[in-house]
């Protein structure tokens, strides 16, 4: 049955892939941004998730608003941290505000794995409780204080949400500030890669295209008031990330070389994150493997952010 979905964030990397799924499944979709889509077959609002007002008429008459709009970089947090609280977590209230006075629909929740870093168990899953005891990014915690609002609002208000839980996306006009991209740029430059601590830290990767699906299948009922861990296939290190980085970049004939650093403050400590839930309640899977994930992304890369060698 196809519904209308508002999207704040809908431009950017993520946000937009989640348009596109949208779209391709029939859905009718309101991109809620600062800046337009890309595609003008959707309806655009301009809006300041800060400020309720603009946000209340743009997602009346919706069957859900996925929030996707936050400030996600972990060192625009750490060099501003007060803005990022106010765009994290008054922003999502705003949401949730807006959608609750205009009687919309479920409000869906862009979170992060990060936020296990606010638990000490080694092995995590959705139910696993945060401890206050732990040290952690501000980042985590203003993921944390969103996700604590989206169940305040149920309690409250009787308003419903679901929650999903990102691995690290990845995939093509993915944020030049991410490891991947860092790594695509520097390695065609020819510098070094170099690795915060030993690099034996894993991710769960997840390309965003295997993310927007998951997005869709949000809409299910069984979704409802549920939260969710959406993961790559299988961890990966971010040494590995390097090394495959290597072997694109030596097949364009340059050599690469690895170097490492001191760990970054804040940083995940090594954890297993379970994501049977994405199965149980989406029916969701990831496809898309990090070799191939790599491979698509380094090609468009390289054809559009680095075109002198492409």
């Amino acid at each position: 049955m196809s519904a209308t979905v508002a999207v704040t964030g809908g431009s950017g990397f993520i946000g937009s892939n989640v348009v596109d799924a949208l779209l391709e499944a029939g859905h009718t979709v309101r991109v809620l941004d600062t800046r337009p889509p890309a595609r003008d077959d959707v309806e655009f609002h301009r809006v300041d998730i800060t400020d309720v007002s603009t946000l209340e008429p743009a997602v009346a008459g919706t069957d859900a608003t996925f929030h996707l709009a936050a400030v996600a970089d972990v060192n625009d947090i750490f060099s501003d941290p007060a803005t990022a609280v106010s765009v994290n977590v008054l922003g999502t209230v705003n949401v949730l505000e807006a959608a609750r006075r205009a009687d919309a629909g479920r409000v869906v929740l862009a979170s992060t794995v990060w936020v296990y870093g606010a638990c000490t168990d080694d092995v995590v899953d959705e139910h696993s409780p945060f401890s206050p005891d732990t040290d952690r990014h501000l980042y985590i915690t203003t993921k944390i204080a969103s996700e604590f609002a989206c169940r305040d609002y149920r309690n409250l208000y009787d308003r419903p949400y679901t929650v999903l839980r990102y691995g690290i996306p990845y995939g093509p006009n993915m944020r030049e500030t991410t490891v991947m991209s860092a790594f695509f740029r520097r390695a065609l430059s020819g510098e070094a890669l170099t690795i915060d601590g030993d690099g034996m830290q894993s991710r769960n990767f997840v390309y965003v295209t295997d993310l927007a699906r998951a997005h869709v299948l949000a809409l299910q009922d069984s979704a409802v008031d549920q939260v969710v861990n959406l993961n790559g296939p299988e961890p990966v290190t971010i040494r590995q990330v390097a090394e495959k980085t290597a072997e694109l970049v030596g097949e364009t004939g340059r050599r690469v070389e690895v170097s490492f650093g001191p760990s970054r403050p804040g940083d995940l400590a090594a954890q297993t994150v379970r994501s049977e839930a994405a199965g149980e309640v989406l029916g969701w899977k990831p496809e898309v493997h990090i070799d191939e994930g790599m491979r698509r992304s380094f090609e468009w890369y390289v054809a559009n952010r680095f075109p002198s060698d492409g």
